[in-house]
């Protein structure tokens, strides 16, 4: 589906060191590649041991991982939202992509500058969160203008409605906070949604974190819990130290050793591109035979037709019915064929809503 996280903070919070760590993420991933479009994007494979297991089961040809791609945006400095140093970059790369991944020093070390001078991740998280508000505020009111006359002398209720929701979108940016939280309903939303506005975007929070916290957490990570709460946004705790120890690791086997030695179950970039996926609010579905097991990226709340769209429009704009075997039923019966035999697999139709982790089978004609 080609979708998009941007990476951002301010210079030595460790953003650099997390999107370097995970172009080393394939031997957390069954050995899929990490691959460079630019210098600064990645393809990134999503951590899913359901397509381990159907590779198991399976013993296809072929295996196709879900993939996100992750942006290592450049850097930014006070008055980018005016375009100060590589702002008009900095916010247009940020514009292109579909959710945001802010990342925030939350530890002390004498040894490693901050830019400010002290550490403090609330007072970092608001300076980048400004700018992208001021850049959206800039945008609001050039729509306001636009529709303002039509909203207030015309017929056009569209207009009206369009004009009230950036009302309010705009006294929510005037008072310092992001149009993620404006007080407005996701029915409002579709009324903006082409202004691409910078702070509506998802966000997840990434603390990087000393290892004596990378478990428990501390006071800095605390602070930011509690501001993103405010947002309805996601916090994860890593350490970017640990994660570059881990990239240097040459194996898969040697990396789950490091992992138990600190009493982890996962590392930090799994979790991160995990949690980057689910931001997206996306599900996956897989196609499973022995040519291809493969694992299909889709929106939460799509159709068996939609879902189908996403191998190709033909089988959208053919679509007759799905035959669809839950993931739980396919692994405890090991095949689909005894799923069959067992009465496992049902046959959907138009109005079929896609859930996650489903088996699929599409009929089409064209």
């Amino acid at each position: 589906m080609g979708l998009q996280c941007g990476i951002v903070g301010l210079p030595n919070v460790g953003k650099s060191t997390l999107f370097n760590c995970l172009s080393n993420a394939k031997a957390q991933a069954a050995n899929f590649p990490f691959c460079t479009i630019e210098p600064n994007v990645g393809v990134i494979t999503v951590p899913d041991d359901r397509l381990n297991k159907l590779t198991e089961l399976v013993k296809p040809r072929n295996v196709v991982p879900n993939t996100i791609e992750i942006v290592d945006i450049a850097g930014l400095v006070k008055g980018a939202s005016k375009g100060e140093g590589l702002g008009n970059q900095f916010l247009g790369n940020i514009r292109a992509t579909n959710a945001i991944i802010h990342v925030l020093r939350c530890f002390d070390d004498g040894n490693v500058i901050h830019v400010d001078g002290s550490v403090d991740p609330i007072r970092d998280k608001e300076i980048i969160d400004t700018e992208l508000q001021l850049k959206d505020l800039d945008t609001v009111d050039k729509r306001i203008q636009k529709v303002e006359k039509m909203a207030k002398t015309g017929g056009d209720k569209a207009a009206k409605r369009t004009f009230d929701i950036l009302t309010v979108v705009k006294a929510h940016l005037e008072a310092g906070k992001s149009v993620r939280s404006a007080p407005i309903s996701p029915g409002d939303f579709e009324f903006i949604a082409e202004l691409s506005l910078l702070t509506a975007k998802p966000v997840l929070y990434v603390c990087n974190v000393d290892e004596a916290s990378v478990n428990t957490g501390n006071a800095y990570v605390e602070q930011v819990r509690a501001l993103a709460k405010e947002e309805n946004a996601e916090v994860l705790v890593i350490s970017a130290r640990i994660e570059s120890e881990i990239a240097e690791l040459e194996s898969y086997e040697e990396r789950q050793m490091f992992l138990d030695d600190l009493g982890l179950e996962e590392s930090g970039v799994n979790k991160l591109i995990i949690a980057a996926y689910k931001i997206l609010d996306l599900y996956t579905y897989f196609t499973a035979g022995v040519q291809e097991v493969r694992a299909w990226t889709i929106t939460r709340g799509f159709t068996a037709p939609q879902a189908a769209g996403v191998i190709h429009t033909d089988f959208e704009k053919g679509f007759i019915r799905a035959e669809v075997i839950k993931y739980e039923d396919f692994v405890r019966l090991g095949s689909e064929a005894a799923c069959k035999e067992a009465g496992k697999l049902s046959v959907e139709g138009k109005t079929y809503v896609v859930e996650d982790g489903d088996i699929m089978h599409f009929r089409f004609n064209v």
